[in-house]
């Protein structure tokens, strides 16, 4: 199956032209799907979590099947931003970041009527580590795998809990890119459940997982020099 692929705003801009080609794409494919070829075939879009997708004139759910010759566009979020799905959350939103990270937004976003519990994990950049003074933190990032990555870590979390215990729950991670001065947040994990002691878990198990094998790796300033260090993250 072929379709053209619309872009527009900063997807047009990342990919430098504002139509997009699609071929032997598989039969049948749904606008989700769609998303994760286009990921992998162009990762310089980075994420389209969050982009919505327009057949015509109208928004298109992620389950609608496309048919060949289709001309679909992607629209990334307006300028006033745009609410984290409940599906999307239950999957595991992640998203990198090169401002500041609000950590109570990030609460915020998590939260649900039907959830009793919300933990909220922050590393925040210290100012003295391996017997010097640290004067900030810069933060690498391996962009066209880290949101694939980060799925497979949120995937691997809902089965850690097993299927009844991972009902309800909604994840969220922030990552900072770039220079992160000391005494700010580098990384936010936002979790929230029916019940504290899966939310716990899913937090504890999220970090762990992110800083074993997310390929995001960070180098210590120095007042004489600079290092990067063993750990991703």
């Amino acid at each position: 199956m072929d379709l053209t692929l619309r872009l527009f705003a900063g997807l047009r801009e990342r990919a430098g032209r504002e139509r997009l080609l699609l071929t032997h794409l598989p039969d049948g494919l749904d606008v989700a799907g769609l998303k994760r070829h286009v990921e992998q075939r162009h990762p310089e879009l980075g994420s389209l979590e969050s982009a919505l997708a327009v057949l015509g004139t109208e928004y298109i759910a992620e389950t609608t099947r496309l048919t060949a010759g289709s001309e679909l566009a992607l629209l990334p979020p307006v300028s006033g931003g745009a609410p984290d799905s409940d599906q999307a959350l239950e999957r595991g939103v992640f998203e990198l970041c090169t401002k500041p990270l609000d950590v109570e937004a990030a609460r915020v976003r998590i939260g649900h009527a039907a959830q009793g519990a919300q933990i909220v994990f922050v590393g925040t950049a210290r100012d003295f580590s391996r017997g010097k003074s640290v004067l900030c933190l810069e933060y690498e990032a391996f962009e066209a795998m880290t949101t694939p990555q980060m799925a497979r870590i949120f995937h691997a979390c809902r089965d850690e809990l097993g299927p009844e215990r991972a009902r309800g729950l909604r994840m969220l991670c922030l990552h900072r890119v770039g220079v992160v001065p000391v005494t700010e947040p580098a990384v936010v994990i936002a979790v929230s459940s029916p019940h504290r002691a899966e939310a716990f878990l899913a937090c504890r198990f999220l970090i762990d997982e992110l800083k074993r094998s997310l390929p995001i790796w960070k180098k210590e300033v120095y007042q004489d020099g600079a290092a990067w260090l063993g750990e991703r993250s």
